[in-house]
């Protein structure tokens, strides 16, 4: 994961893991057989953790606007600039967003997982009263990957200060236009997002 989120995940190697973990490269090899697999091996450790980091915690959350809210939060802290690594979903799209192969494939799957619960979500919110009925929900998906997105290379790449502000006024914004009042006090409600800076 150290060696993905430095080098990403063309640069990984079974040579450069050997160096990094003073293995010799057969017994590396023996692990993983290919450098594909260990590429896929370090995807599906990614998506695990993202299951483990932002999933989990956010179904604690109250159904509704409470749960999204918690769930972009989530993501939010795990695109942001305090976490090491980065989003591997963003980066692993930008390596390999033309090229076909089982690692784009894997990451494709992975990312459609997510949108997919986030659509989930949103449409909880839609039923439970606190997004307007005709919430366009792939719209909201869109935006929302969107300021993912603007978060991950504004604070990584440009080194912004403000990233973090932006990506939640953005969030904010989308409240305001399509929840409902009783929306609006539920997701007041939640916690504030002051830690993920």
């Amino acid at each position: 994961m150290r060696l993905a989120a430095r080098e990403g995940l063309e640069g990984l190697s079974i040579g450069g893991l050997a160096l990094e973990t003073q293995m010799s490269k057969s017994g590396v090899f023996a692990h993983f057989g290919s450098r594909e697999e260990l590429q896929l091996s370090v995807i599906r450790e990614y998506h695990a953790r993202f299951e483990r980091d932002v999933f989990a915690p956010a179904l604690t959350a109250p159904r509704g606007l409470p749960r999204l809210r918690a769930l972009f939060e989530a993501w939010m802290r795990q695109v942001g600039p305090a976490f090491n690594a980065g989003c591997l979903y963003i980066s692993g799209a930008i390596e390999f967003d033309d090229r076909p192969s089982p690692v784009r494939d894997a990451l494709e799957a992975m990312v459609r997982t997510w949108q997919q619960t986030l659509a989930r979500t949103i449409a909880q919110a839609v039923a439970e009263g606190h997004l307007n009925p005709d919430t366009d929900v792939g719209q909201w998906v869109f935006e929302v990957h969107g300021l993912a997105l603007s978060l991950h290379h504004d604070a990584r790449f440009l080194r912004s200060p403000d990233a973090v502000h932006h990506a939640l006024a953005g969030f904010a914004r989308l409240l305001r236009h399509d929840a409902t009042p009783a929306g609006l006090a539920a997701a007041a409600g939640a916690p504030t997002a002051t830690h993920l800076k």
